[in-house]
């Protein structure tokens, strides 16, 4: 294995787990920001308000996105046996 094939394989790795959370990330970071203007127009600060909006919304938003992380992990495992050969010499 070269280093370049091991830096492309790196490369697609961290871009492939990277568009992997983004769905869920993006969501927990919105609705935490919302949760928090919401808190600061209100001034009510409970801390334990912004737990069960993002709970929610998280499981919501990989329960919508499983098919698309799952079609995701999947071809990039094909890619990697695929590359196996490639691996070898």
């Amino acid at each position: 294995m070269t280093i370049e094939l091991a830096v492309d394989i790196m490369r697609n790795l961290l871009q492939t787990g990277l568009i992997l959370a983004i769905p869920i990330l993006g969501t927990a970071t919105v609705i935490g920001l919302l949760v928090s203007f919401i808190q600061s127009i209100t001034s009510l600060q409970e801390q334990t308000l912004t737990f069960v909006p993002k709970l929610v919304c998280v499981s919501l938003a990989i329960v919508l996105s499983a098919n698309f992380i799952l079609k995701t992990m999947t071809e990039f495992c094909i890619s990697m046996i695929n590359m196996l050969p490639t691996m070898a010499q």
